[in-house]
């Protein structure tokens, strides 16, 4: 084999009647996995989400079918237990079955309760790991997840619960001291509260603050604020969905490692 040759892979068998979990990554499709390309070339139906950006569905074998899944917070949308029972039922008939998710699975994906689904039904699946929208997305915006100087641990949270609200679950006094850099996914819909609860639990409200919108694709935009301000700066930028709130002082190094936009 010449250097110029593409290396060669034994990939797994995408059997009839099983089910794929993947990860699509957080819109660049050139953050595929190439087990993710693979199953894209071999399933019969793609059950996709809102988060999947059209250009991977592109790179699916030309006769699959597209059953569209998508969940937005707050939104009118599929029910999580209606979405687990279609692909169960179409991997009983037979079918290669590619449940399609932005970013990772089981980052905020609801692939555990799904996986948990298909193992009760007695459901074959693998999950394929995908580039999580936090990682891809701090990292295209500049803003590295980690830095010995900085910040050498990271914390992850949702923006909202199931029916759009605010979790009530989140422990925010615990969150605020749990690492240097804290992402909140899905943040536009309660920006404002989640600040203040951050700042009441001893965040300091002239905190670097960045919000990452679209993370990864042409319409990425980065507003650089404080926490105290993001809201209100966001508000004022018309900043659209899918967006996410980072907090740390990692944010300052933006200036100095943007490279994307």
């Amino acid at each position: 084999m010449s250097k110029l040759d593409p290396p060669s892979f034994d990939f797994p068998d995408f059997a009839p009647g099983s089910v794929w979990l993947v990860g699509a990554g957080p819109g660049d499709p050139g953050l595929l996995t190439l087990l993710a390309h693979h199953a894209l070339n071999h399933a019969d139906v793609i059950v996709y989400d809102a988060l999947v950006d059209r250009r991977v569905l592109a790179l699916r074998r030309s006769d699959a079918a597209l059953d569209y899944a998508g969940k937005r917070g707050g939104r009118p949308s599929a029910q999580q237990e209606d979405i687990s029972l279609r692909l169960i039922r179409l991997a009983r008939t037979d079918k290669r079955v590619l449940r399609l998710k932005g970013g990772d699975p089981f980052v905020f994906g609801r692939g555990g309760e799904e996986a948990i689904a298909l193992r009760e039904a007695g459901v074959p699946f693998r999950v394929v790991p995908g580039i999580t929208a936090a990682l891809g997305g701090l990292a295209y915006a500049g803003i590295p997840a980690t830095h010995r100087d900085l910040n050498q641990s990271f914390a992850f949270v949702s923006g909202h619960n199931t029916g759009g609200a605010l979790p009530q679950r989140v422990d925010w006094d615990a969150l605020a001291g749990a690492a240097p850099t804290i992402v909140v996914y899905m943040a536009l819909g309660h920006l404002r509260e989640v600040a203040d609860r951050l700042i009441a639990a001893g965040r300091g409200a002239d905190e670097p603050a960045a919000i990452v919108a679209k993370a990864t694709t042409a319409e990425q935009r980065v507003i650089v604020t404080t926490l105290a301000h993001a809201a209100a700066d966001a508000e004022q930028a018309a900043v659209a969905a899918p967006a996410m709130l980072v907090v740390g002082p990692a944010v300052a190094l933006r200036d100095r490692m943007r490279w994307f936009d």
